[in-house]
């Protein structure tokens, strides 16, 4: 389709995020919760639902939901009641699922994207209400057969429901992106899609550019990829825009995403679907929040990553980007806050974080708490840089490694160790300038004729003769000098 009439038509979309908790146990009773384990182990009669059991709840799920509805600017309701989703399906051995239905547990909230334009937008959230998973059917391992796992079923979820206030599919992945990160700061999930830690169903309309009204909106179910999150509403963005410019109707109806074929399928039409019959839970009491357990919440809340970033880039003076690649991962930008606490160098702080530390940590797949350094290190190792006792090339090639393999001992005898440092002792750099460029006549005279890019070779002679004990921007200025003095 021409991507002029695209033009014309607005995409609307809100999502519906699943976040499966990372508590030991069930919702509602002590059944673990371990991923992988074997199908159909991590089951009891209250899982499955047998008459005569009661389930109870698991108040680490509550302090979850408290905690991810002050993260995203939630009012906390103070009376919450469960509700019955009665519905039936093979991996749901209740026949029904316990959820909240009218009394969301946070509501009326919102967070904020930095858009790649440099934009902002504030996406509002509707409702985080807490519920209970169903199993898994897996349908690729068995070509007649659907296998069931129930493992899954009664562990802890909190769905997030977001108002349509998303306008293109790549903000819908960045707001996924940033879902992610706010669990894992707040330690409440894994954020794994692939391990279905987070799953997301996309409501996805499209009306002409202009026009206030929504359009008729359509479910895209069940998506465990952020890229399948963004390519099934670009699919349907541009499946529902032909088919209005085609005069045709589009219905309200379920779909999902084929990832192979990269579009999307009907399941079943709204129209058709289950009444779920919701009812008050009957054996779980209504639970009552007070402004104690709130505040006890909020004071257990880590640095969230909008606060962190806002600090990294007015406070030290860091680019956007370089803040959001330390924000990534909680761990990570506290440690960075612990360096640049101890030196000054903000800049290259971060550029020794986010290079020589994460490499070294991405090799060994680490985490920062393993790192073999301590912040205190790497700032002596920084200002010494900086101060003009080693250069960086002899900080980065040497001493690194070296250090990195011996975390135990100094910097000062290190330098000493592997003779680093400035030749305080050998012959001054301005003789070692003309040292040089007296040995290459011809190239000094093709310099002084225009071909400047033999600073290079210049600069490389004489970090020989220094053995690198020399600072690049000292010498580069020392060379230049003599050549077009």
């Amino acid at each position: 389709m021409s991507s002029i009439i695209l033009t014309d038509y607005e995409l609307v979309v809100g999502l519906e995020v699943h976040i499966q908790l990372n508590t030991k146990s069930k919702a509602f009773c002590s059944d673990s919760t371990e991923f992988g384990a074997l199908p159909n182990t991590l089951l009891s009669p209250i899982s499955l639902g047998h008459p005569g059991t009661l389930p109870r709840f698991n108040q680490q799920v509550l302090e979850d939901g408290i905690l991810l509805g002050l993260a995203m600017n939630c009012q906390i309701r103070a009376y919450n009641e469960f509700a019955r989703k009665n519905y039936f399906y093979a991996d749901l051995p209740k026949g029904y699922q316990i959820t909240q239905h009218l009394t969301p547990l946070a509501y009326n909230g919102f967070i904020h994207l930095n858009l790649e334009d440099g934009t902002r937008r504030r996406v509002g959230i509707t409702r985080i209400h807490m519920e209970e998973d169903a199993g898994k059917s897996i349908h690729d391992q068995d070509p007649y057969d659907t296998l069931i796992d129930l493992n899954r079923c009664g562990v802890p979820l909190l769905e997030v429901v977001t108002e349509p206030d998303l306008r293109s599919a790549r903000e819908a992945y960045q707001y996924l992106s940033e879902i992610r990160r706010l669990v894992r700061y707040l330690e409440i999930c894994d954020g794994n899609m692939e391990e279905g830690s987070l799953r997301c169903d996309a409501n996805i309309s499209v009306r002409p550019r202009g026009v206030q009204a929504f359009g008729q909106k359509v479910e895209v179910k069940n998506m465990n990829s952020m890229r399948h999150v963004q390519r099934a509403i670009e699919y349907e963005f541009q499946r529902q825009v032909e088919m209005l410019e085609k005069g045709e109707t589009i219905v309200s109806e379920t779909r999902s995403f084929d990832a192979q074929a990269s579009n999307t399928f009907s399941l079943r039409s709204k129209e058709a679907a289950n009444d779920y019959r919701y009812f008050p839970e009957p054996d779980l009491p209504p639970l009552f929040v007070d402004d104690d357990q709130i505040a006890k919440v909020k004071s257990s809340m880590p640095p969230l990553p909008e606060v962190l970033l806002e600090r990294f880039t007015s406070v030290y003076g860091l680019s956007a980007y370089d803040a959001s690649v330390l924000c990534d991962q909680k761990h990570l930008a506290l440690w960075f806050e612990q360096l640049v606490n101890l030196t000054k160098h903000y800049k290259q702080a971060a550029n020794w974080t986010m290079g020589p530390v994460k490499t070294w940590l991405n090799t060994h797949a680490l985490e920062i708490h393993e790192f073999p350094l301590s912040v205190q290190a790497l700032a002596s190792l920084i200002d010494a840089v900086q101060d003009g006792l080693l250069t960086h090339h002899q900080a980065i090639q040497t001493l690194w490694p070296v250090w990195l393999d011996s975390p135990r001992k100094s910097l000062p005898n290190l330098l000493t160790e592997l003779d680093l440092g400035k030749p305080s002792d050998g012959p001054p750099l301005e003789l070692l300038v003309e040292e040089v460029l007296s040995s290459m006549p011809a190239k000094v005279k093709e310099y002084q004729s225009g071909k400047k890019g033999l600073l290079g070779l210049f600069m490389g002679e004489l970090m020989k003769k220094t053995g690198g004990k020399v600072q690049p921007s000292a010498a580069s200025e020392m060379l230049r000098s003599k050549l077009e003095g």
